[in-house]
């Protein structure tokens, strides 16, 4: 592996890092930054563009309290201007319901096709496999022992505590 390919790798690790962060604080332009204007995404309910998919995406993941995506295990393959990447995600949904709060937790993995363009890697096909999935009753504690200390919480868009932190330069 040459230097020009590790740089490569690294970067398409960032963007599949800045799509978790995107969708994770329910921050639509950062989550399209991560795609070509002209992706198609299919989660599994069939292949839409790009434009389509942030609002519903936006709108689902908004009506939960806290969403975590975490990847890993990426495998690439990189020709040229173009690469493919198996990444395996595990996604933690925290969802408001009338009988308490539910735990969705998903594993998968996301089949990407991603195109250098103007000197980035952004993905310009996904194809969502759905592993496995268990929901049950959340049971995040949020105060009592250990957790009475903590009082920095993650949240939604600017509201986390990341943006202040990024916004210092």
């Amino acid at each position: 592996m040459d230097l020009t390919e590790l740089a490569d790798r690294l970067a398409i690790a960032e963007t599949l890092a800045l799509y978790c962060r995107g969708i994770d604080r329910c921050d639509p332009e950062q989550l399209a930054a991560a795609f070509t204007s002209d992706a198609l995404i299919d989660y599994g309910d069939g292949a839409r563009p790009i434009a389509e998919v942030i609002p519903g995406l936006m709108a689902g993941l908004g009506s939960m309290r806290q969403t975590q995506h975490n990847i890993s295990n990426t495998v690439m393959r990189i020709a040229g201007d173009t690469a493919r990447a198996e990444t395996n995600c595990v996604a933690l949904h925290i969802i408001p319901a009338p009988e308490g709060e539910i735990e969705l937790v998903v594993g998968g993995r996301y089949l990407d096709t991603l195109h250098r363009r103007e000197g980035r890697w952004l993905i310009a096909e996904r194809l969502y496999v759905m592993d496995w999935n268990r929901t049950a009753p959340a049971t995040m504690a949020l105060s009592g022992g250990l957790f009475d200390g903590l009082q920095r919480r993650g949240a939604r868009g600017s509201a986390d505590p990341a943006a202040a932190w990024w916004a210092k330069g």
